[in-house]
């Protein structure tokens, strides 16, 4: 079996404890429309033209998003960054788009990581089938786990999908006994507002468990928007600012008072 993969970071530090490669799976149910990889939406191959510059001269140049990938591929890149991997703690993370979406090659690429030693990490929106989470469960020591909006018609409005499927998954996750790693992407003028950040504290409180590592607080930032007209994909942010250091020092203050550890940033 072999999955579709648009992008493979290596010396990753944000995606998981120490240093991991991070595979990047195509396809993702929700539109959010402050996504950062806009190409890792649709769940097949897209060809794009990449405009290169060198010296004054610019070039166009076919990109195409998405390869296939088999799970002896990922333990082969694996391999290559042991030596990286074993002496910082760090593993492999599958991300995405949502890699829940290919549940059947991340299951077996799961395994096999296992099986050779490493670390796995999924990060993960939540929005998938309850099933798929059973399946991947027994080969997951991390779960990376999105929240983004608690009001559902807002998480409706601007991820397209509702979010009790997601909190029904993240309570599924906890009651594992699974690790996790709570994200939180912080849009101005979307999720953080006073009422919407007592409703994240309430929530996080309820569920404090030593199972959650932490709590990444995200900020919202720009370096996707480029990439939107190259995907012929309307750009919903234009206009709206990434929220200031001392605006996210804030948010962590207020948030350590759960007495779950908070970090800005992955």
């Amino acid at each position: 079996m072999k999955g579709l993969i648009f992008s493979v970071k290596r010396y990753s530090v944000h995606d998981g404890p120490g240093i991991r490669v991070t595979f990047f799976l195509k396809g993702c149910p929700l539109s959010c429309w402050w996504c950062h990889n806009p190409e890792g939406i649709l769940p097949e191959p897209e060809n794009v033209m990449r405009t290169d510059k060198v010296g004054g001269n610019e070039f166009m140049v076919l990109e195409t998003a998405g390869r296939l990938y088999s799970a002896e591929d990922i333990i082969g890149i694996l391999d290559k960054e042991k030596i990286f991997i074993s002496q910082s703690g760090g593993g492999v993370t599958f991300s995405g788009g949502e890699p829940l979406l290919q549940t059947g090659f991340l299951s077996e690429a799961l395994m096999a990581c296992k099986r050779r030693g490493y670390h796995t990490a999924v990060d993960t929106s939540g929005y998938a089938d309850r099933e798929n989470y059973i399946k991947i469960l027994p080969n997951t020591d991390l779960f990376l786990f999105d929240i983004k909006h608690l009001d559902d018609s807002m998480h409706l409005k601007y991820t397209g999908v509702s979010n009790e499927l997601i909190i029904s998954n993240l309570q599924l996750i906890l009651d594992s006994g699974t690790e996790v790693m709570i994200r939180i992407p912080v849009i101005p003028g979307i999720n953080d507002d006073d009422k919407h950040l007592e409703m994240l504290f309430s929530f996080l409180a309820r569920r404090k468990t030593a199972k959650i590592r932490k709590v990444n607080l995200l900020p919202y930032h720009r370096v996707g928007a480029s990439k939107y007209k190259k995907f012929n994909i309307p750009y919903m942010m234009d206009g709206v600012e990434p929220p200031s250091p001392a605006r996210m020092k804030e948010l962590k203050q207020y948030f350590e008072e759960t007495g779950i550890k908070v970090k800005i940033g992955g």
